[in-house]
């Protein structure tokens, strides 16, 4: 059996960030990714892809954006060739194709059996992130056999889809994202929404996610924020490169909008009446954050410095919105499920889960020896970002290294 100190499952924007920490405290360690580096950025996106993040939040494991054009948003194309340009300066130890199936043991003492062999370690990193696994509510199966199902990660371009109707389910940055590019194909596009955010791209002349970064929520730590567990199942962003994305814009474009799919039953799905509630509420918490953001200006005494404030129409809500549809009958070919993802830990054999089968972590630390990254707000709610990943990694490395010096001096 192979030996190395730490064994990092993972070789994303938080396994190759955690390399670099360990690799500057002169850490032993492995890299094992099932695929190749950025795998899931390589695999399992759609073409049309741009990031969410200006490029100047886009810096990978100890490497600042190079480039020249720091406030656009880089193709998931040019995000994969900056990935392998780093992992290779960087000298990552990187296994690729190398996929685990079970990690067990004790700290000090952890095994990690692959595909490829087994290897005992002090310490494991999983780094293997939240997106794993589509998020699919078990009434899926109930969808008529000529209606076809895909998610953002089977999902890669329009004329993928079969002729007819798409029901684009969940209004997050991705279910609005390709609710739009497949609308502006031609096809007749339905979005079931639910709980959402909604966010402009840019406000007082400046990117809304640097306005996040300069008052600080981007920043704060996961020990100061009540309730944590509620925190962390907030939705995400729901920006798009270059412009504003939100359902009015949608709307325009001639994307129907219904409430939440709660169920589907002989081939007819339905909706809550929630939609009006659910749009009021992601409007109220965009007019908050625009007027923290507006008493941070007027604090610093930069008012006339930068645009004046600015508040957003309503989110517009159809005065009967439909509760049922027939998809067969009303010519369906399609439903994408943009209803989120799931960590995948089915080959961890440890006691550090909950009841509900989610992880038990404080900021990252499983338990000794135990890690893991790329979680939503991890340690802050910038861990999902690409340099929120550095951050994190610079502080669970910390962690670890004082373990290991622990474990050495006993």
């Amino acid at each position: 059996m192979k030996r190395t100190t730490t064994a990092i499952i993972g070789a994303g924007q938080s396994g190759l960030a955690m390399s670099h920490e360990l690799t500057l405290a002169g850490v032993d360690h492995v890299i094992l990714e099932r695929g190749q580096i950025a795998n899931s950025w390589r695999k399992e996106r759609w073409d049309s892809l741009r990031l969410l993040t200006p490029n100047w939040m886009n810096g990978l494991h100890g490497h600042d954006y190079k480039g020249t054009d720091h406030d656009g948003y880089m193709h998931v194309a040019e995000l994969i060739n900056a990935f392998d340009a780093s992992a290779a300066k960087s000298g990552a130890p990187v296994r690729a194709e190398t996929t685990v199936l079970s990690v067990d043991g004790t700290p000090g003492a952890y095994r990690v059996q692959t595909d490829q062999g087994a290897l005992s370690c002090n310490s494991v990193v999983m780094a293997n992130g939240a997106c794993a696994t589509p998020k699919i509510p078990a009434f899926a199966s109930q969808l008529p056999d000529q209606v076809q199902s895909f998610t953002p990660q089977t999902y890669k371009r329009p004329a993928q889809l079969p002729d007819g109707k798409v029901l684009v389910v969940g209004a997050s940055a991705s279910g609005m994202q390709l609710a739009r590019e497949i609308q502006q194909s031609g096809r007749q596009v339905v979005l079931a929404v639910g709980t959402h955010s909604r966010f402009p791209r840019n406000y007082r002349d400046a990117d809304i996610t640097m306005w996040l970064e300069i008052i600080g929520a981007t920043t704060i730590p996961y020990t100061e924020v009540d309730d944590i567990e509620r925190v962390r199942r907030t939705p995400s962003l729901t920006l798009v490169a270059d412009e504003t994305i939100d359902l009015n814009s949608l709307q325009d474009l001639g994307v129907e909008i219904t409430g939440r799919l709660v169920a589907i039953n002989d081939g007819r799905a339905l909706f809550s009446g929630s939609l009006a509630n659910h749009c009021a509420a992601a409007d109220l918490k965009m007019n908050r954050l625009l007027e923290s953001i507006d008493d941070w200006v007027d604090a610093a005494d930069l008012t006339n410095l930068v645009a004046p404030v600015q508040r957003y129409v309503p989110t517009r809500v159809p005065t009967a919105p439909r509760l049922s549809m027939d998809l067969a009958a009303e010519g369906f070919g399609a439903v994408l499920w943009a209803t989120g993802y799931r960590p995948d830990f089915n080959w961890l054999e440890l006691p550090v889960f909950d009841r509900k089968g989610n992880l038990k972590h404080d900021g990252g630390v499983v338990a000794e020896g135990l890690y893991a990254m790329g979680l939503p707000y991890l340690r802050q709610r910038k861990s999902t970002f690409i340099d929120g990943a550095c951050d994190d990694a610079r502080a669970l490395a910390a962690h670890l290294t004082a373990g290991l010096a622990r474990s050495i001096a006993a």
